[in-house]
């Protein structure tokens, strides 16, 4: 593999010249004047018959680079294309909506060849996927799992592709789709070009590489070290229990016009959803439980402004493209460099400025630094926007607004002489400030942070000579005393997991991780431990409607009993082993027993 590093100067001199003609009017068009440097790497003469292996940021405009990449690969000297008979072309990509979303831009991109693109999604009706295919298409657009079927049920032919483009390679891999991937090539010529984008090349996409590509060259259109500039990072801490506040203020003190909010799961995303949407936001959820009309409809309210806030979860905001998104916000603390990239990539797009903020708990602080420390960004460490912050934020907003008014014209003016005349400036002002700060959504309050908590530490700190140690953390876990237990109506049937558990069960009864003791997850439940001065509040919290999802259910379960595992019980109530019981000494101490079941014989 030849590894090649072009310029990344994005300003040639006339870089829509090196371009497929057919290609050069949609850009033009389109005010291409400049390419991104992903863009501006497939203009390369070198590499127009070649395999490429591309690592490009996420929102650098790949889609338009790969249909760059490819045009003379399919058009070859001809500005449009002759009949559809059989693909010539064949992209494939790890979701839905980045499907539907590559297909929306290629149409474009290509509008001047008479090209039929088909699309092949899983989610929409296979028949009408089928008659598209019978009607013959010169570029295939669709997933791996619904174009393994299509081509099983001989409706999809491969024989005359020409170039296969896959697109984000890396989420396709970690979705599983290597089986499949392999499959769906294995059914295309050997002569075919296979050109692999993703945001990073790690050692599984290398492996596949050499599996399906032939002496393939390796583009890095952007340096490692280097971080998006269109992207400012925030680190924003928060108390532990107070991280649904932060994101609630967060959102009223931005004045994005469209904000993405990542969750890990989707029951949390469920009820971040339905938070939002109960304190007066315009929000969406995106999942991947939803339907594909329901996902659609998601974005499409994003896309037309009937929505402000989607809340999704990695897979399912996967190469989705929202327009004016300028806010992205980690609910959940991303666990490695690359969701953290992927996620952070859908704003500061296309040139367009964008903020990506992460709420961490005072705790999570460290997993965070060393996230970003190996995505090899810098945050600015802050405080979550307080009450007053917000309100001073909001009035900030109405002079804006009464400044850039308009003076009044012809119809209006005899009306607003008579306000003017009959209630006067101070109480109109009062009123329009009153109905302004009524429209606004109620700041969360939010309990500060110590001035030393905001700032940056270092990786390590050398204890003085003389110094004391500072006292350990306090344990807990299996050594609470006295704890009392509850139980929670979800197990490992439902995929709990501690790190999704504990925070449900911290908001539920308003207790902090501290109070939580010992975590015991079965088949269709899981039963806790909460310290015993906060186990009354507790059962009193878990008693008020809507602290808990629906459909999901917490008790008291008074003292932990053991679970019968193969006959014997391998925990006490307060969850620590029994000690290990001693067998009487065998009457030969020189020769042990053989069967550990055999009794010492009596002495006569």
């Amino acid at each position: 593999m030849v590894t090649m590093t072009p310029n990344t100067d994005s300003t040639p001199t006339s870089p829509i010249a090196a371009i497929h003609p057919a290609l050069a009017s949609a850009l033009e068009a389109k005010g291409y004047s400049q390419l991104t440097p992903v863009q501006l790497a497939m203009t390369n003469e070198e590499y127009r018959e070649a395999d490429l292996l591309v690592s490009a940021q996420t929102g650098s405009g790949k889609t338009v680079a790969f249909g760059i990449a490819i045009a003379s690969t399919l058009l070859g000297s001809a500005e449009r294309f002759g009949a559809a008979d059989a693909p010539l072309g064949l992209i494939i990509a790890p979701t839905r909506e980045l499907a539907i979303q590559v297909q929306r831009e290629l149409d474009w991109v290509f509008a001047a060849t008479q090209i039929r693109i088909a699309t092949c999604v899983g989610g929409m009706d296979i028949r009408n996927e089928r008659r598209a295919l019978e009607r013959g298409a010169h570029l295939v657009v669709g997933t791996p799992g619904r174009l393994r079927d299509h081509i099983t049920r001989r409706a999809l032919d491969l024989s005359a592709i020409r170039a296969v483009v896959l697109d984000e390679a890396d989420e396709m891999l970690d979705l599983g789709f290597r089986d499949d991937l392999e499959f769906i090539l294995g059914a295309a010529p050997e002569d075919r070009r296979t050109l692999l984008f993703s945001a990073t090349v790690r050692r599984g996409i290398a492996e596949l590489a050499k599996t399906v590509q032939k002496d393939a060259v390796r583009v890095a259109t952007t340096a490692s070290t280097e971080q998006h500039a269109d992207i400012e990072y925030q680190l924003m801490l928060v108390r532990r229990d107070e991280r649904e506040h932060a994101i609630i203020n967060t959102l009223l003190d931005s004045d994005s016009t469209s904000a993405l909010v990542f969750c890990h799961t989707r029951e949390a995303v469920r009820h971040l959803t339905a938070r939002l949407v109960n304190r007066g936001f315009a929000a969406v959820s995106l999942s991947g439980e939803m339907a594909q009309s329901e996902r659609s409809n998601a974005l499409q309210s994003m896309r037309d402004g009937r929505a402000r806030v989607c809340v999704a979860t990695d897979v399912a905001a996967r190469g989705i493209d929202l327009p004016h998104l300028d806010l992205v916000i980690h609910a959940d603390l991303p666990s490695n460099p690359e969701t953290l990239l992927h996620r952070s990539g859908r704003t500061g797009r296309a040139g367009r400025k964008g903020v990506c903020v992460l709420i961490v708990p005072e705790n999570r602080r460290g997993a965070a630094q060393r996230v970003l420390t190996m995505a090899q960004l810098t945050a600015t460490v802050r405080a979550a926007p307080g009450i007053a912050e917000i309100e001073a934020h909001y009035r900030q907003r109405i002079l804006d607004a009464a400044a850039s008014a308009e003076k009044p014209d012809e119809q209006e003016a005899d009306f607003v002489a008579e306000l003017l005349d009959r209630v006067g400036p101070e109480r109109i002002a009062a009123a329009f400030l009153r109905q302004q700060m009524a429209a606004h959504p109620v700041p969360e309050e939010l309990s500060p942070l110590p001035a030393e908590a905001l700032q940056i530490r270092s990786s390590g700190r050398v204890r003085r000579s003389g110094e004391e140690r500072a006292p350990s953390r306090e344990p807990r876990g299996p050594d609470m005393q006295g704890g009392v237990w509850f139980t929670i109506s979800l197990g490992r049937k439902q995929r709990a997991d501690p790190k999704f558990l504990l925070p449900m069960i911290c908001n539920a009864g308003g207790v902090t991780r501290r109070d939580v003791g010992a975590i015991r997850i079965d088949d269709t439940e899981t039963r806790f431990e909460i310290s015993a001065d906060k186990a009354a509040s507790y059962a009193e919290q878990i008693e008020q409607p809507g602290s808990l999802e629906k459909g999901i259910r917490i008790t008291p379960a008074g003292e932990m009993r053991p679970m019968p595992r193969q006959g014997k019980p391998k925990f006490r109530p307060d969850g620590s082993k029994p000690p290990r019981k001693h067998k009487a000494p065998a009457v030969d101490r020189g020769k042990p027993s053989k069967h550990k079941s055999r009794k010492p014989k009596r002495p006569a």
